[in-house]
Parts: structure tokens; C-alpha cells; sequence
């Protein structure tokens, strides 16, 4: 998974530097257009249950996955431009997420950690 990540990071910086759009993604302006992005995705399912949702996820899912990519994209270019690796940081959450929500207690359960 992390060469993978590695290789995508380094496709979107070369993409980004071509443009020279560096000057214009510091971390605010990443968070704010990462948190537009997810509000286009969030777009495809408002006021829908969750029957609709998941015929909606499949009628339009092309549409879906590109904006599930412009997230992702600019997730692994703020994570590049933050010198975290993204890789690494997701392994360490999920290995909190596996102390925080044991099997035992979470399964089944839509419960915070603190309301196991």
C-alpha cells in the first residue's frame, strides 16, 4: 500500500508543479477544497434513506468515484505538502481504531468508543 501511495503522491505533486499551483495550495486552501469536494459528494445522496442511497451509489457511480477522487487527491497532496506520510499515518489510526473499537464491543454497534 505505501509504494502505492508514493507513486500516486508523486503523480499529483508532478501534476500540481506543472501548473505551478503550489502557491495556491497551502494547508487552508487544501482543507477548505477537500471540504468542498466531500460536500460534491455528499451532494449525490442528500435526502435520501439508505435503500436510495445505495441505488443512487450505482446508478451514478462514475460521477461518485470522480469526486471520491478529487478528496482523495487533494488528501494525498496536503498529507505530501505536510511531510506526513499518509501511508504510515493511516496503518497508526487504524491500529488505534483496532484498541478503541474492539471486535468484542463494536460489532454490530454504530457507538462512539468512549459509548462502548
Amino acid at each position: 500500500m505505501a509504494e502505492t501511495i508514493k507513486t500516486l503522491t508523486a503523480e499529483i505533486r508532478a501534476f500540481r508543479d506543472a501548473r505551478d499551483w503550489l502557491q495556491f495550495h497551502g494547508p487552508k486552501d487544501l482543507a477548505v477544497a477537500i471540504t468542498a469536494e466531500a460536500g460534491e459528494l455528499l451532494q449525490h445522496f442528500v435526502w435520501l434513506d439508505g435503500k436510495q442511497a445505495r441505488r443512487r451509489a450505482r446508478e451514478r457511480r462514475e460521477a461518485i468515484a470522480d469526486e471520491i477522487a478529487d478528496v482523495a487527491i487533494l488528501l494525498f497532496e496536503m498529507a505530501d505538502n505536510l511531510g506526513i506520510d499518509l501511508g504510515k499515518a493511516m496503518c497508526e489510526k487504524l491500529e488505534r481504531n483496532e484498541q478503541r473499537y474492539p471486535v468484542a464491543k463494536a460489532r454490530g454497534s454504530n457507538r462512539k468508543y468512549n459509548e462502548l
